[in-house]
């Protein structure tokens, strides 16, 4: 890495009165104890209500007939609240001094979600993406205000890369209006188009200069919002069938699914977390990739509490689907989130074939539950918990051999 690094505070210095406002200079990446802060822990949940209404919004699209026309609209609305999540992670990463300023700055970026969280439904029923595009400007807005607040703190490369972030991130405001201004039928064009230069934003803006993100501090926040979106997908879940049960007295229909689905929440949990990620983010390549792939891993793992509630509804006679296509709400997202991991987290750490295998073959075996009609979700769910029991067992034996070669290379005489 080309960044540099500022030392971390000394014991004494830790709780020493400091000013209201400072200025915004890098983190040192060698810090030792980063955590997520309580404001960090904040953002989150926020967001998570606009991940809820998303939720809600493709539970009701798919359950009309309506699961392609849904499907795009979560993936425009939740890649908008993704990024701007992702954005100030990675900036809080490298440049969070918890003055007075900053603080207020990042809770008009929590306003702006909340305004973007209000207009999730105008924007899946009546194609309106207003108030999404304006809560959107207001988070993307606070964020270059971050940005000049770190170009007027440094000099040199690390300047001129605040100042490219800054202006990235105000050019395409710009072009983001077109998903207002424009046709209907050019709106997802606008999104591809405008998706790539947003992604591309931090590359230019850090390709003399990278930010001093520290890696263990990142993995950590991945690590909580992965955590608080399987919450997220736990309760949408636990509503529906509790829905269902008041109003249709139908348990006998929905233990199966109940079940199954929680089956593969905790599967998924376990999955996630099995592995130290964050030993493997050493540079900005490495980091870029994994954190950009996050996009699926999150949607996806929201969109399970979707299809959770989808299949919910249809099992009890409210959606207007087959069996097949509920079933497939669940399933799709399920395998999609297991290959996700799998090549984002799971094969660095594997060994040999078969533990390498566990979760392709895993997402494959979910994906064929999908045509087992009512007890699709349930064996889903058996697959992924067998899943996390093959990879345990390979693991555990893997460590056994080793501990025998080497207690046998130990004993072994020399000479």
């Amino acid at each position: 890495m080309t960044s540099s690094s500022t030392p971390s505070p000394a014991p004494s210095e830790a709780h020493a009165p400091r000013s209201p406002l400072r200025k915004l200079s890098a983190r040192g990446r060698d810090e030792a104890h980063r955590v997520a802060s309580p404001l960090e822990l904040f953002f989150d949940l926020c967001f998570v209500v606009a991940i809820a209404q998303a939720g809600v919004q493709l539970v009701h699209a798919i359950a009309e007939g309506h699961a392609g026309e849904g499907i795009l609209n979560y993936a425009m609305v939740f890649f908008a609240i993704w990024w701007a999540w992702m954005n100030f992670s990675w900036f809080a990463s490298a440049y969070d001094n918890d003055d007075v300023l900053y603080r207020v700055v990042t809770l008009i970026q929590i306003a702006g979600v909340l305004v973007l969280a209000a207009g999730v439904s105008r924007a899946f029923e009546d194609h309106d993406f207003l108030a999404v595009w304006l809560g959107y400007v207001i988070m993307r807005l606070a964020m270059s205000a971050q940005w000049i607040r770190v170009a007027l703190s440094t000099e040199g490369t690390e300047r001129t890369m605040a100042l490219r972030y800054a202006m990235g991130v105000l050019l395409c405001m710009v072009g983001w209006t077109g998903l207002v201004i424009l046709p209907e039928g050019a709106r997802p064009w606008v999104f591809l188009v405008m998706a790539v230069i947003e992604m591309c934003v931090p590359a230019y803006a850090e390709k003399d200069f990278n930010s001093s993100w520290h890696p263990h501090h990142i993995a950590e926040r991945y690590g909580l919002f992965t955590i608080i979106v399987l919450g997220e997908t736990i309760a949408a879940a636990t509503i529906a069938v509790k829905s269902a049960v008041d109003e249709n007295d139908a348990l006998g229909e929905l233990l199966p699914i109940a079940t199954g689905g929680l089956l593969i929440v905790f599967a998924a949990w376990w999955i996630y977390f099995v592995v130290p990620i964050h030993g493997r983010l050493h540079s900005n390549k490495q980091a870029f990739l994994w954190g950009y792939g996050h996009y699926l891993i999150f949607a996806s793992a929201a969109a399970i509490g979707a299809g959770l509630e989808v299949a919910v509804e249809q099992a009890v006679g409210k959606a207007h689907i087959s069996t097949l296509a509920a079933s497939a709400a669940v399933t799709l997202p399920t395998a999609l989130y297991l290959l996700t991991v799998w090549a984002l987290h799971s094969r660095y750490f594997k060994v040999g074939t078969a533990q390498q295998l566990v979760l392709p073959v895993t997402a494959l075996l979910v994906i064929a539950c999908t045509f087992l009609g009512d007890w699709a979700v349930l064996a889903a769910g058996v697959v992924s918990a067998l899943a996390v029991a093959t990879g345990t067992t390979l693991t555990a034996r893997m460590v056994a051999r080793d501990s025998r070669e080497r207690r046998e290379t130990a004993a072994a005489p020399i000479g």
